[in-house]
């Protein structure tokens, strides 16, 4: 992840791969961080429950996370962040749903 034109792939990701060149995740990121300050991020993440594992803990705990992560070529549209605590974000990474099992409700 050094330089403009460079690709980026997870280390050992399962199932498919998409290269994805440096300016565009910094796009993607750019385009999260819009969207996080935004009045749709605000009432999404209002009720405090994290998507994957459906715990309520609290609207200032949630992490903005990608259904489909940006390494593996989703995109920071509002159909692709949910609300995530963080034990689940930092676990999921740079899975899909599909490579990945939250924690039981």
């Amino acid at each position: 992840m050094s330089g403009d034109g460079e690709k980026t792939a997870p280390p050992h990701s399962p199932g498919f791969l998409v290269e994805v060149d440096d300016a565009t995740l910094r796009r993607e990121r750019a385009k999260a961080r819009e969207l996080r300050a935004s009045p749709w991020w605000k009432r999404k993440r209002a009720a405090g429950i994290c998507h994957w594992c459906g715990r309520e803990v609290g609207a200032a705990a949630l992490t903005m996370d990608h259904v489909v992560p940006l390494v593996r070529g989703g995109r920071s549209t509002k159909g692709n962040l949910v609300p995530a605590c963080k034990p689940c974000n930092d676990e999921k990474k740079y899975r899909l749903p599909t490579e990945w099992a939250p924690p039981a409700r």
